[in-house]
């Protein structure tokens, strides 16, 4: 009986070991499966699209005069407000007329003191022939009235040509408005002496068309030409339409569009550029228009023909090692990274010259959760735009 107790108390200890080390061997949890990232994709945007190079230029007027007087006098009137349209013959400024007039007076008197000559020396021609048959006249007489006569003659068209230039002095008293456009502010008040063909008075730009200005660098010259060459491009040089756009400081895109009508003969070898010119209208818009002479002018000069391009987001570009790419979900839902070739910005699109498909997926947004070959849940949504200035 001893010995089976002692037993009971060694077993139980044993027991209870067994049973801790049986716990102790008892298999954790399973963790729960991460999900899937979540991007949104979006198919590339295929749209038919033309090419393009963009400059910085300056607005011209088509038409800029000064206005200088053509004859010497007092200025007596300036007849226009300051920095108001104008048009072409309206009176601008009145020199004093009266001396002009003055001379035109006399003028016309020498014409009509010669006629009056010329009349008695016809008179007397006349007589001198009937009476010379008869010897009531001699052929000295004659020859006198005759020579008389001539001398009236030429008398009387010169006066009439002194006749004609004291008119034209006098008109020249007013001075017109050679052009329509814009006028700036007179340069001499009334009272002053005005010289002639010497004296600034004021100037005036033409409003409607307005010309741009822009130099293309040699690069672009080099291809358009070979475009040109190719059939892939319009020749400015041979009259064909070349459409230019135009944006100011202000604009957001290019809401103004002209063509190019100059193209310079060389490009300039300081610079490596070559000057062209595009013509825009400028109507006048609640009597004011937009476009100005001086104006910084963003412009966008469009190259060869229309054709198909894909354009995606510039937000769905990532760069590795230099090379741009974009991330492609395949068919299993895997990110592929694609390698790409850009081109131009066309209505916050970018072009994609080399590397997609017009059916691929490609993810817009949630870039900085994928890369290559890990797994993610696409959601489809439209391509977003750019909100950068065209």
């Amino acid at each position: 009986m001893k010995a089976h107790g002692h037993f009971l108390i060694l077993s139980f200890p044993v027991v209870i070991l067994s049973l801790m080390l049986a716990g102790c061997k008892r298999e954790p949890p399973a963790l729960a499966a991460t999900p899937p990232p979540v991007v949104m994709v979006s198919p590339p945007v295929e749209r038919e699209i033309t090419d393009y190079y963009e400059y910085t230029g300056r607005t011209a007027a088509v038409e800029a005069v000064e206005v200088r007087a053509r004859v010497s006098g007092y200025l007596v009137k300036v007849n226009f407000r300051e920095g108001a349209v104008v048009n072409k013959g309206d009176l601008l400024f009145q020199i004093d007329p009266w001396p002009f007039q003055a001379v035109l007076d006399e003028a016309k008197g020498q014409v009509a003191q010669w006629e009056a000559k010329l009349a008695r020396a016809e008179a007397d021609v006349a007589r001198d022939e009937r009476l010379l048959p008869k010897g009531a006249a001699s052929q000295k007489d004659l020859d006198q009235a005759v020579a008389d006569r001539g001398e009236a003659r030429a008398a009387i068209q010169s006066a009439r040509g002194a006749v004609d230039r004291a008119a034209l002095d006098l008109e020249f008293t007013h001075v017109m408005a050679p052009i329509s456009g814009r006028i700036s502010r007179h340069l001499i008040d009334e009272g002053n002496l005005v010289t002639m063909n010497s004296t600034l008075l004021t100037t005036i730009v033409s409003t409607d068309p307005m010309y741009a200005y822009f130099d293309v660098d040699e690069r672009a010259v080099l291809d358009v030409r070979q475009l040109i060459r190719e059939g892939k491009a319009r020749n400015a040089r041979n009259s064909e339409e070349v459409t230019v756009l135009l944006g100011l400081a202000n604009e957001t895109g290019f809401p103004h569009q002209g063509t190019i009508n100059f193209l310079d003969n060389q490009v300039n070898p300081q610079t490596g550029t070559l000057r062209l010119r595009g013509v825009f209208p400028n109507p006048n818009d609640n009597k004011l228009e937009v476009l100005l002479p001086g104006y910084f002018a963003r412009v966008r000069l469009l190259i060869g023909r229309s054709h198909r391009a894909l354009l995606v987001t510039d937000r769905a570009i990532d760069t590795d090692q230099g090379q741009k790419i974009v991330y492609v979900v395949n068919d299993k839902n895997e990110v592929i990274s694609r390698p790409i070739s850009l081109g131009t910005l066309h209505d916050g699109l970018r072009v994609i010259e080399e590397g997609v498909k017009p059916s691929e997926r490609i993810i817009v947004n949630g870039l900085l959760q994928v890369r290559p070959g890990i797994t993610v849940e696409p959601k489809l949504v439209d391509m977003p735009v750019s909100l950068a200035r065209q």
